[in-house]
This record gives structure tokens, sequence and C-alpha cells, in this order.
């Protein structure tokens, strides 16, 4: 225990799912965690059940004004913050044939715009002291799905991102790590909702056809992928940067 202790953490889209997994190992690892979302009710639920050592802030990620305002925040309630988590995202199961420009550009506007604007953010604030960066990429922007073009889209883009980042941030010699990981599929909210808007039987095929191309046969507890997060931002990664951290059970291997 103790990963983390002394450390500022802020995760985005927290209030459920594997930001709010990520904020409570956080925790569990000492140190004080900043959560944001979009659901205001939701999230200072979950901020008030993780106790003093959580805070929650409501912020839209596509925002670009609202990020200072967070880290000004953060920073007056705990210190400056040393982590990082670009977490919040959106996720919808549809065909090159069906998806709309609106969706598309929805889904890349969360997914890549609002880590490129957290990323902006952190390494802004972070420069001077150094820091780490975590940012939520998939195995879906490592391979190609059929039902998921604006997902794959989006996920690949962050993980090229999170390389160019890291590259600079080194070469500039901030002293700031930047890594990606990579899910696999997860028992969170964000599947369960994609998966109920098929429908009933379509859902239950997806789920099958999915578990089917993973080796140990079942999807990703939230606190299963909050421990890797856990690791990448810990001293213990500290000769890490650039890099793809997969958790998906044998997925694409």
């Amino acid at each position: 225990m103790g990963q983390l202790s002394n450390k500022v953490a802020l995760v985005t889209g927290a209030a459920r799912g594997l930001g709010l997994a990520t904020a409570e190992a956080f925790i569990k690892e000492s140190a004080q965690v900043a959560m944001t979302d979009r659901d205001e009710q939701e999230g200072a639920r979950a901020a008030s059940s993780l106790g003093k050592a959580a805070l929650f802030l409501p912020q839209d990620v596509t925002k670009p004004e609202g990020w200072d305002t967070v880290f000004e925040t953060v920073g007056e309630a705990f210190g400056n913050i040393d982590i990082v988590i670009n977490n919040a995202g959106i996720g919808h199961f549809e065909t090159i044939d069906t998806i709309t420009f609106e969706r598309w550009t929805k889904t890349l506007d969360v997914n890549l715009n609002g880590v490129f604007l957290g990323v902006c953010a952190a390494v802004k604030h972070m420069k001077a002291r150094g820091g780490s960066i975590v940012n939520l990429a998939s195995v879906e922007g490592i391979i190609g799905d059929r039902a998921l073009p604006a997902y794959n889209a989006s996920k690949g883009a962050v993980r090229l991102l999170t390389r160019s980042t890291a590259i600079h941030c080194a070469r500039a010699g901030y002293n700031i790590r930047v890594n990606s990981i990579c899910p696999g599929f997860a028992e969170t909210q964000l599947v369960s909702d994609a998966l109920v808007a098929l429908g009933e039987a379509a859902a239950s095929q997806a789920v099958a056809a999915t578990l089917a191309r993973i080796p140990m046969g079942r999807f990703a507890r939230p606190s299963e992928i909050a421990a890797a997060i856990v690791f990448l931002a810990s001293d213990a990664a500290s000769y890490i940067t650039g890099s793809d951290l997969v958790v998906d059970g044998g997925m694409i291997a």
C-alpha cells in the first residue's frame, strides 16, 4: 500500500466505471484524488463515498476553458497535481453504413479532443515539476472492429498522441511520463449501455462473439484495469514513457 503517497491525481470521467475504479485504487494507495465528470449528481455521490481524500468537480472535458479552472481548484484544495488520468470517453456499436456524421464527430470530440485538452493542460501545469499522464486508449485502438469505426479511430489517435507527447516531454526535460493503457472489454456501464442499445438478441450475440475472442473467457473487472493504471502512474514505472500497456485477457495475442 502507499504506492502513491503524497501524490495528487486528477481522474476524468470518474463518476462510474473505470474512472471510479481508478479513483478508488488511487485512494487505497494513499493519493488524494480529484474526480471530474459531466454527471454532477453521480460524481458527487461517488466522491462522497470515498471520503476526504476525494474531491468532485463538474467538467466537460471537451470545453477548453474549463481545464485551467480544474487545475486551479484542485491546487487550492489538495496542492499541485502530480498525475492526470484522461479517462472520459463514449462509445457506440455502429458500422460505417449506419454511423452519422454527428455521432462520429461527438465520439472524436470526447475521446480524442478531450484527451488532447487534458494532455495540454497537464503539460502546461506540470512541466516545471514533473508528473505522470495516463491516457485511456483501448485494444480497439490497436485492432479494427466493424461495429466501432469512430471508437477505433479515436482510440488509435489517442495512442499516437500519447507517443508524440511522451517524446516531446522527455526531450524537453519536463520529467513528465506519458503512457496509454489499452483495456479490453470490461464490466462497465459504457460497455453495458452500448450493448443494451443493440437490443437483447443482438447484444447476446455480441457478448458471445467477444468472449470467444478472449482467451481468458471473461470481461475484465474494473479493478483489474485500475491496478494497471496505478502502476503506470507510480514511481514503479519511472522508466516507462510513450508506451501502451495492454490489459485484455489475451484478446489481441
